[in-house]
């Protein structure tokens, strides 16, 4: 559905100022309106932004989207990079890829890989964000592998679908709140894995132990 307005889908990175780009900040501060979660909102407190709050649901975003037609230009925050499980998908599927833009961000899993200071060219990515993903059983096979979570048992769906039968030299690391004051970072063991718990936002990378040696 084609509309009048501009629309740049703003890659927000994984909670902190330091992470929002230039890119991202020219993007917002040319807007009309913002549209976004109010946390990612914040990150641009300090600039006079007309804004709508939207938390979670994406039916709300595409709809304001296009009610707003006074609007020639719409920035619509997500959360880390665009390309990487993000309503980016279906704000162009929605409204043609002619009448966006996308800002990339930094996601939250190159800031995990940069605290172990290993690359992730050819990690496997997935989401058990919103629900537990389909078993995939080239995931055992991966010498790394990164997991995004945010619900309340998406570590059990880890230890139970990925570690539970991922070769014994797998090593096992937990992320929260990446590159926000509160961040924190743990080794755990398998055996532990399914009775943790982890905030809404966090990251759980399974990596063949001598690619850390």
């Amino acid at each position: 559905m084609a509309i009048a307005s501009q629309i740049s889908i703003v890659g927000c990175g994984p909670g902190s100022q330091e992470y929002v780009t230039p890119a991202a900040i020219a993007a917002v501060e040319k807007a009309d309106l913002v549209i976004g979660p109010e946390r990612l909102l914040v990150l641009f407190a300090s600039r006079p932004l007309k804004s709508v709050v939207v938390n979670s649901s994406v039916e709300q975003v595409l709809d304001v989207i296009e009610q707003r037609t006074d609007c020639k230009n719409i920035a619509v925050l997500v959360t880390g990079d665009p390309g990487i499980f993000s309503l980016a998908r279906l704000v162009i599927e929605r409204f043609g890829r002619k009448q966006c833009r996308v800002i990339p961000g930094i996601s939250s899993i190159q800031a995990a890989f940069a605290r172990i200071g290993l690359d992730w060219a050819d990690a496997k990515i997935i989401s058990a964000h919103k629900e537990d993903p389909y078993p995939d059983e080239s995931l055992l096979k991966s010498d790394k592998v990164a997991v995004l979570l945010g619900r309340a048992g998406s570590l059990r769906w880890v230890a139970d679908h990925i570690v539970e039968n991922a070769p014994a030299d797998r090593r096992i690391f937990i992320f929260e709140n990446l590159t926000m004051d509160n961040e924190s970072m743990r080794e755990t063991r398998r055996e532990e894995l399914r009775d943790l718990h982890g905030s809404s936002r966090t990251v759980v990378l399974v990596i063949k132990g001598d690619l850390l040696s």
